[in-house]
């Protein structure tokens, strides 16, 4: 059944140019705290923050870049990570985030393929910006670097952006024209580009809007890295809204309760693993944390056991499920259905339809699992460059997201699992994720993934990842208790244990990692 708005129009468009939103915050609310920047200590206005985006903007523009150029950003979370994306939005550039986590060689590959004219880059990956620059394999022309030492063939950004002035430029791109290239993190292949528009965009903070707490003078802390949809659409969100942006560099948690009580943090967005971090490093009484409303968290299911526990210490945790084909949005659960409904991801955004479908593409039965469709007017244009890949994932509109769920009879969507993580053991559907939730309810796991291993009786048998929080625990101990938890078919028959489980940017497992380290048949 489709439990959403079936009467959106196919095509909605209102022609806003993205960087225009932070003129008219700016315009609105001139002296409200825009962005803290944690990394250096610094507190720019509405004002400020549009001023530092318009000289960035002028200084694209000096530089001869136009409208369809692409400009690579290679940075840690900061204020100029803000300013030059709001400035590339308003002079019509294509922004291509850059995964600080790859090397020069994956670097290539992207910023060829989107045809990356400048990198703006931190000094803090000035070794892999030099790498690049030395090997001369890719089309930059510009190279502008934040902080640090620079040569005679690298350009200072605050000196580049210090000469240029701060006038409102005039929007030269809007409605569906390109406003990003977001790269897929690539763990079944090279990585495709993901296209937004200034429209998709604008509609996720629509849909975002009308179905999040998020308020007006919120002060949200990111700590998630901002090359991801999940840390840059929130961000451009608080714009948005007009919610003070609270940035680490980058994630820990000890620094992070330290925030939520110095900067009276009230919303933030983490991932399951995260907050398992987080809660592991939480002391009580040194911190007050009576400010912080909720935690937005996704990129894989959130442990019933999690989100129980953070309620013990009165935080909601409220699930969500999005996708960077979504532009973010998919399924958001409210704050009043958070704890009676903990672990399931909650309804539809506003502006935004999902459906369960079974293998012939019929709506399956209410808690019967298959493919999760989503459709909106925040659906990416298409993979950039790869049509064919583009005709498969979007079918009729509709986004053929590779997830696995569950839909009620209410419309409440539970996320079970990867299909191309699934297996089979017996002639059974097993999902690993839903062995890691039970693993990791057990206090003596720190941390666990499960993939399936060759079986010669069952043809696949579940093998359990396990990061120890108790050094005693051992492998028979770990099988006995998912015995005592799961159905026989479901029960992990080896174990290993390591000191970290692999995982990308947006904190979800990565599988084939796991796959390539522990390759062997199942014990029988």
């Amino acid at each position: 059944m489709i439990l959403a708005s079936s009467y959106l129009p196919q095509k909605l468009c209102v022609n806003q140019n993205i960087g225009q939103l932070l003129t008219r915050r700016a315009y609105r609310d001139p002296e409200l705290e825009a962005v803290y920047d944690a990394g250096n200590g610094k507190r720019f206005s509405y004002s400020q923050l549009n001023a530092n985006s318009n000289r960035t903007a002028n200084a694209f523009t000096d530089l001869g870049l136009g409208k369809g150029d692409a400009v690579g950003l290679l940075l840690l979370n900061s204020v100029e990570y803000l300013e030059s994306f709001f400035a590339a939005a308003k002079t019509g550039l294509v922004v291509v985030p850059l995964n600080w986590r790859l090397v020069a060689d994956e670097l290539v590959f992207i910023l060829n393929d989107a045809g990356v004219k400048l990198l703006l880059f931190s000094d803090d990956f000035s070794e892999v910006a030099s790498e690049l620059r030395r090997r001369g394999t890719t089309g930059i022309t510009h190279w502008i670097q934040v902080d640090g030492d620079s040569d005679s063939r690298i350009t200072a950004y605050h000196d580049w952006t210090g000469r240029a002035s701060d006038t409102e430029p005039e929007p030269t791109a809007a409605g569906d024209d390109l406003l990003f290239i977001m790269y897929t993190s690539g763990t079944t292949g090279l990585p495709k580009g993901v296209m937004q528009s200034h429209n998709t965009l604008l509609w996720s903070l629509f849909t975002i809007a009308t179905t999040s707490d998020f308020r007006y003078k919120d002060r949200y802390l990111n700590s998630l890295p901002m090359f991801h949809v999940g840390a840059l659409t929130p961000v451009i969100s608080c714009v948005f809204v007009g919610s003070t942006l609270v940035i680490m560099r980058t994630f820990d948690p000890v620094v992070s309760w330290e925030i939520i009580h110095k900067e009276k943090i009230t919303t933030t967005l983490m991932v399951p693993a995260m907050l398992q971090f987080m809660l592991a490093a939480y002391k009580p009484g040194e911190c007050d944390i009576a400010t912080l409303r909720w935690v937005m968290s996704g990129a894989a299911p959130v442990p019933v056991s999690l989100i129980e526990a953070y309620a013990e210490m009165g935080i909601e945790v409220h699930q969500v499920y999005g996708l960077t084909e979504t532009c973010g949005p998919a399924c958001l659960i409210s704050p009043d259905d958070a704890i009676p409904r903990a672990g399931s991801t909650g309804k539809a955004f506003y502006f935004t339809e999902v459906r369960v479908v079974d293998s012939d593409g019929k709506d399956c039965r209410p808690g019967e699992p298959g493919e999760v469709l989503v459709k909106g007017p925040h659906l990416m244009l298409g993979y950039w460059n790869q049509p064919e890949a583009t005709a498969e994932t979007i079918v009729d509109g509709w986004l053929h997201t590779g997830d696995v769920a569950t839909m009620d009879g209410d419309g409440f969507v539970t996320i079970v699992d990867r299909l191309k993580d699934m297996l089979i053991s017996g002639g059974e559907n097993v999902y690993p994720a839903e062995i890691e939730q039970v693993l990791l309810a057990n206090e003596k796991i720190a941390d666990a993934g499960v993939i399936g291993i060759p079986s010669a009786k069952w043809g696949e048998s579940p093998l359990a990842v396990i990061v120890r929080r108790d050094a005693n625990l051992t492998s028979d101990s770990v099988i006995q208790y998912s015995r005592d938890k799961l159905a026989p078919f479901k029960t992990v028959k080896a174990v290993e244990f390591v000191d970290e489980i692999p995982r990308n940017p947006s904190g979800k497992i990565l599988k084939r990692a796991l796959r390539e380290l522990f390759s062997y048949a199942a014990p029988e």
